[in-house]
């Protein structure tokens, strides 16, 4: 068995930053690529960004791009989403997921690993 757990969120001003960590404990050599989706309330859940095994191959959703920043610490089975010039429509609920395979993928049918999520709230 394997767990993710997602821990970073909280409330932020827009244009603020914010950095969300992902930590994987159990059975870590089921988690290979990692990423982060978002689900707003009443929509679907969308790929935000993913990151390779080693790290050496990142994707981001265009609305993201330049903004964020994914990476990961193989030896603290950690992996980071660094949020920058934050803006009202990134406040929500953030997602960690994990598969086996070494690549990410943006669709969130090809991870089997889920954390509970991290709730990002803008601050007035």
């Amino acid at each position: 068995q394997v767990t993710l757990v997602e821990s970073g969120g909280g409330k932020v001003q827009v244009g603020g930053s914010l950095r969300l960590s992902c930590v994987v404990s159990g059975y870590t050599d089921s988690v290979a690529a990692m990423a982060w989706f978002r689900q707003a309330p009443g929509k679907e859940r969308e790929f935000v960004s993913g990151i390779s095994y080693h790290g050496s191959y990142t994707d981001y959703a265009p609305s993201v791009k330049g903004r964020f920043i994914v990476s990961r610490d193989n030896a603290k089975y950690t992996a980071y989403l660094q949020m920058n010039s934050l803006k009202r429509e990134d406040t929500t609920v953030y997602y960690c997921a994990g598969h086996a395979r070494d690549y990410p993928t943006q669709s969130e049918k090809n991870y089997r690993n889920w954390g509970k999520g991290t709730q990002v709230t803008g601050s007035t």
